[in-house]
């Protein structure tokens, strides 16, 4: 088991006018698996990811990632934490646009002052088809080709868990289908355990296990 979620609640708000973003979701995911949540706009799913990924903190229940219980840690603690044993993937890429693409993907190593294994991040970038474009800035990538970038950085500190927040939110379908699948392929070379939410069907098949989520519960 590399990941735990126990009777997660998220609640905004008192009385009548309470909002349960969460209400009590549980959730176990094994090490190498590839896990979908699904759930429409306002399901829950992205405060859900948001707690996983230690980006807020739930109003109760506890959170176990690799062995350690991300509710316990705090301030620096938990930044160190989420730079060193959680990968993330957004929508919007987030990539630097003033950094070429070889130094997206190791920032989070610099950041960490962590020496580069420059083998694997070789390895990573040819899975994902990237190798040539090492030298590029951002603004001349294709949508599809940043998001290869992302992953390929949310990769580079060999995390224990990568969590994928709508990857495919800004992609045409066929470029979606693209990255999806090398994200898993990759995924499964590299042993990495993904847990992505979608609100794509077709995408969330992909996975080999699809959790869904309605009104802050998982059905």
């Amino acid at each position: 088991m590399i990941l735990q979620a126990m009777d997660l609640k998220k609640y905004y708000g008192e009385g009548e006018a309470q909002v349960k973003a969460l209400d009590g979701v549980s959730l176990s995911v094994y090490r190498g698996e590839f896990v979908s949540i699904v759930g429409t706009s306002g399901s829950g799913k992205s405060t859900l990811l948001h707690m996983l990924g230690g980006l807020d903190n739930p109003t109760s229940g506890r959170i176990i990632i690799d062995d350690k219980d991300i509710s316990e840690l705090k301030g620096d603690a938990l930044c160190i934490f989420r730079r060193r044993k959680i990968g993330f993937v957004f929508q919007s890429f987030n990539l630097v646009p003033s950094l070429k693409v070889y130094d997206n993907i190791i920032l989070p190593l610099e950041l960490d002052g962590c020496k580069v294994d420059k083998d694997y991040i070789g390895s990573v970038v040819a899975s994902l088809g990237i190798a040539g474009k090492l030298d590029t800035y951002p603004g001349k990538l294709s949508g599809g080709q940043q998001q290869r970038v992302a992953i390929a950085r949310a990769l580079a500190t060999k995390p224990a868990i990568l969590l994928a927040d709508e990857p495919t939110g800004n992609l045409d379908s066929k470029t979606s289908q693209d990255v999806l699948g090398l994200l898993k392929t990759t995924g499964q070379k590299f042993k990495q355990t993904i847990v992505m939410i979608t609100h794509d069907e077709e995408i969330a098949q992909m996975a080999d296990r699809i959790v869904r989520i309605e009104d802050g519960r998982i059905v």
